[in-house]
């Protein structure tokens, strides 16, 4: 069913102010729902985890609220829901954790297409215990991540395959579940960065083989909380750096420090938010999340068309990634999130980007940590491009804002 877009958008207080935010692949805004939750959290009182007193108790049962959320938005099971202040955060202790076991010789796979949170963290932790790095490579200019390559890369020296479901800056999704298979196949781990991929569709962490999946509330209508979501048996194989007195149960153990108990509140929230999105949906949490979601893609991707086309049709508009004029058109919805990265003849991304500010239009411009990417596409050092990425709240006037400015400058 599609969205009814008007009750959407009032959910939102910021889409007030009459700006166009299109820069939600940087982090959305936050609906009213997620607001009123964390702070009724604090309103009702909060205590450290693990208490007698009905204040500790509260904190316990968010988190495990919370738990049970990610684990509904993306096939998870919440045993194995790991939180914490932010992806980075978490994969760098995941890469610390698993690179224990690796030996001079062994090697992980990284690729050009991933945002630097699921590349450095690796990098670095290979250069620590002596093992190799190799490189899955982009197809350009389409931007794509072919999975034959890694027939190739893999070998039984391999430890981690670390890939994106989504590329954050020209959105191609990679065929993650041939890639995790063929990690799997050789024995080695996968570690999937599911930060831009997360928020605009559906997200099945079985169907897409990932040993570990990362995601980040704050792309999703909720507050600054990471997560990462694996199978609670893998985790017990796994010992992370933590304070003696710290719980050394699964997944708690990989939780540094007391946690921002409101904030996990507002994830819960999130979910049910997002879950709510098409007002037809039935059935459990997981079932409405699904239908909602799928919503959610259909309008991005009608609304992306206008964009790329628009675009397109701009003089002096530079499009990378795999630009279709008519992205709603399967596979290809399936293989691109609704994000365009581009430029404009004559004009700097931060001058583009600043005209964009004045007309009231909320965008990024430079690598956006896209770092591997930006190099490869010989844009970096000229300042990358600009990036326009719709969510489920975005409306057509708000692509005929960003248009309308763009062939301002244009000319």
């Amino acid at each position: 069913m599609a969205l009814d877009l008007a009750a959407v958008r009032a959910g939102y207080p910021a889409l007030a102010d009459g700006y166009a935010y299109l820069d939600g692949a940087a982090g959305t805004q936050a609906p009213a729902a997620v607001i009123d939750a964390i702070s009724a959290a604090h309103r009702s009182g909060l205590g450290n985890a693990g208490g007698a007193f009905p204040a500790s108790k509260r904190s316990d049962e968010i988190t495990a609220e919370c738990r049970r959320a990610v684990a509904d938005l993306v096939g998870g099971t919440a045993a194995g829901v790991i939180l914490g202040p932010n992806m980075t955060t978490l994969t760098y202790r995941l890469a610390a954790t698993l690179a224990r076991t690796w030996r001079p010789g062994d090697e992980v796979i990284v690729s050009r297409l991933d945002h630097d949170a699921n590349v450095r963290p690796w990098v670095q932790a290979a250069a620590r215990a002596g093992a190799a790095v190799r490189w899955a490579e982009v197809d350009l200019p389409a931007g794509e991540l072919d999975a034959g390559q890694y027939d190739a890369l893999l070998t039984g020296r391999t430890r981690l395959v670390a890939v994106t479901a989504a590329s954050n800056v020209i959105g191609t999704r990679p065929d993650v579940a041939a890639i995790t298979a063929k990690a799997r196949a050789a024995g080695a781990l996968s570690y999937v960065d599911g930060v831009h991929a997360t928020p605009h569709g559906p997200t099945d962490v079985a169907a897409l083989g990932a040993d570990f999946y990362a995601t980040s509330a704050y792309k999703w209508s909720g507050p600054h909380i990471g997560a990462v979501i694996a199978d609670p048996a893998l985790l017990e194989t796994l010992y992370p750096d933590k304070l003696d007195p710290a719980p050394g149960t699964v997944p708690e153990r990989f939780e540094q420090g007391t946690s921002a108990f409101a904030d996990l509140a507002g994830v819960t929230a999130a979910v049910d938010h997002l879950a709510s999105l098409d007002p037809a949906a039935t059935g459990t949490r997981r079932d409405r999340v699904l239908a909602s979601m799928a919503a959610a893609q259909e309008h991005e991707q009608r609304l992306f068309g206008v964009l790329l086309d628009g675009l397109a049709a701009t003089r002096g508009v530079t499009l990378y990634g795999s630009a279709s004029s008519n992205p709603a058109t399967p596979p290809h919805a399936h293989r691109r999130t609704a994000t365009a990265y581009f430029t404009v003849e004559r004009w700097s991304p931060a001058q583009v980007a600043a005209h964009l500010a004045q007309a009231r239009v909320n965008v990024w411009n430079g690598h956006n940590y896209a770092w591997e990417l930006t190099g490869v596409l010989g844009i970096r050092d000229a300042g990358s491009a600009v990036r326009a990425g719709l969510v489920h709240y975005n409306d057509r006037s708000d692509v005929d804002r960003l248009l309308a400015a763009v062939a301002e400058l244009a000319g």
